[in-house]
């Protein structure tokens, strides 16, 4: 994991808030379209710290150090993990994780656990009554919770 001292936030980190982008299986939504994505919406850039495309690969999107804007009542104390997907082909919330995405999504959730062994994990559906979407489409808090 290529997470240098320089980007630990000096804030306190309660929460690891699992995202997904709410795409298609066949729809392509790689870093460059999220961002395009965030920029239409007044964000300064990709909301999120992290992203995982479908093929695995870990993008590095907000520093750390950086509040996020990904979790409105959130940010100054989480970080934010997204993963592409997380429609089915009908636009219904499904789990679509790929295999690489799983793997990478359990390694960079436990290697920040380990970095903020107090925050927990959670989806952002599960951050209360108010948010009312099924973003990630999986029980984050249930798969790399408590």
């Amino acid at each position: 994991m290529d997470m240098e001292a320089k980007e630990y936030p000096a804030r306190e980190i309660k929460l690891l808030v699992v995202h997904c982008s709410a795409t298609r299986p066949s729809q392509s939504f790689g870093v460059e379209q999220l961002r395009r994505c965030h920029l239409e919406r007044g964000f300064s850039d990709i909301g999120y710290h992290f992203y995982i495309t479908r093929d695995g690969t870990l993008h590095h999107c907000r520093p750390m150090v950086q509040v996020g804007a990904h979790a409105r009542g959130f940010n100054l104390h989480s970080l934010g993990i997204c993963y592409e997907g997380g429609l089915d082909e009908a636009g219904r919330p499904a789990d679509t994780r790929t295999p690489a995405q799983r793997q990478r999504l359990a390694e960079v959730i436990g290697h920040l656990l380990r970095l903020f062994p107090q925050a927990r994990v959670v989806g952002h559906y599960q951050l209360g009554p108010d948010v009312h979407k099924a973003c990630p489409c999986f029980d984050a808090q249930a798969e790399y919770g408590e």
